[in-house]
C-alpha cells in the first residue's frame, strides 16, 4: 500500500532559494494550484461583490457555476493527478514547456469567458477543450507507460469532464436554464467520481502516516461497489440527456432519473460507511486530517440530497423548499464537500511534494477554519430570510480569506525549488523517487 499511495516526498529543513521557472514548471501541482486558488478568489469576489463586470454570452449563474466547477475544482483535481501520477507510474506526465502551454490554455479560457463576448466565448471553449484533452492525453501516456492498470480509467474520466463542460457551455449559449442545470449536475457527478476515487485512496494513507499505530482497512470491495454505482449514476445522467427525459420538479418519477437517484443514494451511503471504518475519532487532534474527513463526509451527505432531488419523489413545499432545491445538493457536494476537501489537499500534498514538514502553522490552520465557515455560512444562506444576503457576503469573505491565506503562504514555496533539491538545469522526464514497478 505504501508503494502505491506514496504521493509525497520526505520533508527536509528549508533553506533559502530564489524563484525558479524550472522548479515552477517541474510538476503540475505547482502552477495549477496557484492558478486554481487565485481564480477561486477572483471569481467569487466578482460574483458576489461586482457582478456588473460579468458579461455575455454566459449569464451570471452560468458563469459562476462554470468557473467554480471547471475553472477551480476540476483544475485543482487535474493539478493533483498530474503530480500523483508521476509517483504512481514513475514518469512525470507534464513539465517545462508542455506544462506551460497547458496553463496558457487554461488562462485563455478564463479570460475569454469573462471578457471575450461571443468571439471570446468560442476561443475560450476551444482552449478549455484542448486543456482537458492535453491533460487526459498526458495522464494516459504515463499510465500506459508505467503499467498503472488500476488508474487506466482516470484519463477517460478527465476527458468525460471535458465533454460535460462542452455540453454545459452549449446549453448556456442557448439560454436553456433547465438543460444548463442538468448538464451542470452531470459535471458535478463526474467530479464526484474522481473525488471519491482519489480520496478513498489517499485519506486512509495520510491518516496512517500521521497517527502512530492507526490501522485502517483498505475496504477494496466497498470501494469497487462505490465506483460501480457512481459510474452507473453518471451513465444514467448521460442517457437522460440523450433521451430528453424530464427531471424538473413535478414532472413525476421516470426510470432513468430513478436509476440515477438510486445509484447516488447507494454511493452516498457507502461513503459515509467508509468514514466510520476510517476511525474519525483518531484524527480529531490532527487538523490536517479531520479537514479531509469532513470534506469526504459532506460529499456523501450531498449525494444523498442529490438522490432525493433526482428521484422526484419529494414534496416541493418541504421546509420552504430548501431541502429539495438543486442549490442544496450543489453546495453540499461542491462547496462543503469538494472545497473543504480541496483546502486540505492543497495544503497536505503541497507540503509533502515541496519537502516541507507536515505541520500546519497558524495561517494554514486559519485557512482551514475559514473554508469550513464559508461552507456553513453559504448553506445557511440557502434558507430564505432577511439575513440571507448578509450570510452570503460573509461566506464569500471567509472563502476569499481562506484561499488568500493559502496563496500568501504557499506561492513563495511553489515558485522555488525544494530546499533539499536544487532546481534542475534540464528536467528529466522520469520521476526519480518511485520506480514504475512499485506503482502498479
Amino acid at each position: 500500500m505504501s508503494h502505491l499511495l506514496n504521493i509525497e516526498e520526505k520533508p527536509a529543513t528549508p533553506t533559502p532559494a530564489g524563484p525558479s521557472m524550472a522548479a515552477f514548471l517541474a510538476l503540475g501541482f505547482r502552477p495549477l494550484y496557484i492558478a486554481g486558488a487565485s481564480w477561486a478568489v477572483i471569481s467569487i469576489a466578482l460574483w458576489i461583490f461586482a457582478p456588473q463586470l460579468l458579461g455575455q454570452p454566459l449569464s451570471l449563474v452560468a458563469w459562476h457555476a462554470h468557473e467554480m466547477l471547471w475553472g477551480f475544482i476540476i483544475t485543482i483535481a487535474i493539478g493533483f493527478l498530474l503530480t500523483a501520477s508521476a509517483t504512481w507510474t514513475g514518469f512525470n506526465p507534464l513539465q517545462g514547456r508542455p506544462l506551460a502551454v497547458l496553463c496558457i490554455l487554461w488562462c485563455i479560457a478564463r479570460l475569454g469567458f469573462l471578457f471575450g463576448g461571443l468571439t471570446g466565448f468560442w476561443i475560450a471553449t476551444a482552449a478549455e477543450l484542448l486543456f482537458f484533452l492535453g491533460a487526459a492525453t498526458a495522464l494516459a501516456r504515463v499510465m500506459i507507460k508505467g503499467r498503472s492498470r488500476r488508474n487506466y480509467g482516470l484519463p477517460a474520466l478527465i476527458l468525460a469532464l471535458g465533454i460535460a463542460d462542452c455540453l454545459f457551455l452549449m446549453a448556456a449559449l442557448d439560454g436553456n436554464y433547465v438543460l444548463l442545470m442538468e448538464r451542470f449536475d452531470l459535471g458535478l457527478i463526474g467530479m464526484a467520481v474522481v473525488a471519491l476515487l482519489i480520496a478513498r485512496r489517499v485519506i486512509p494513507f495520510f491518516a496512517m502516516r500521521m497517527v502512530q499505530g492507526l490501522k485502517i482497512p483498505m475496504l477494496t470491495r466497498s470501494g469497487h461497489v462505490q465506483m460501480a454505482f457512481s459510474v452507473l449514476a453518471l451513465l444514467a445522467g448521460v442517457l437522460v440527456q440523450v433521451t430528453g427525459t424530464p427531471m424538473t420538479p413535478g414532472s413525476g418519477p421516470h426510470l432513468l432519473p430513478l436509476v440515477m437517484a438510486g445509484s447516488l443514494f447507494v454511493t452516498g451511503l457507502i461513503s459515509l460507511g467508509q468514514l466510520l471504518y476510517w476511525k474519525p475519532q483518531a484524527v480529531l487532534h490532527k487538523p490536517m486530517l479531520w479537514i479531509l474527513y469532513l470534506g469526504y463526509a459532506f460529499i456523501g451527505i450531498g449525494l444523498l440530497f442529490a438522490a432525493w432531488q433526482f428521484s422526484n419523489l419529494f414534496n416541493p413545499a418541504l421546509l420552504n423548499g430548501v431541502l429539495v432545491r438543486s442549490a442544496t445538493h450543489v453546495h453540499l457536494i461542491g462547496l462543503a464537500g469538494f472545497c473543504i476537501l480541496i483546502i486540505g489537499m492543497l495544503t497536505r500534498t503541497a507540503l509533502g511534494h515541496l519537502g516541507r514538514p507536515l505541520a500546519l502553522d497558524r495561517s494554514m490552520l486559519a485557512g482551514h477554519w475559514l473554508m469550513v465557515a464559508a461552507a456553513v455560512l453559504r448553506l445557511a444562506a440557502l434558507w430564505p430570510s432577511a439575513a440571507s444576503i448578509h450570510l452570503l457576503h460573509l461566506a464569500a469573505t471567509a472563502w476569499i480569506l481562506s484561499l488568500g491565506l493559502y496563496l500568501w503562504r504557499f506561492v513563495p514555496m511553489l515558485i522555488r525549488p525544494r530546499p533539499d533539491k536544487p532546481a534542475p538545469v534540464s528536467m528529466p522526464k522520469k520521476a526519480a523517487t518511485v520506480q514504475p514497478a512499485q506503482a502498479r
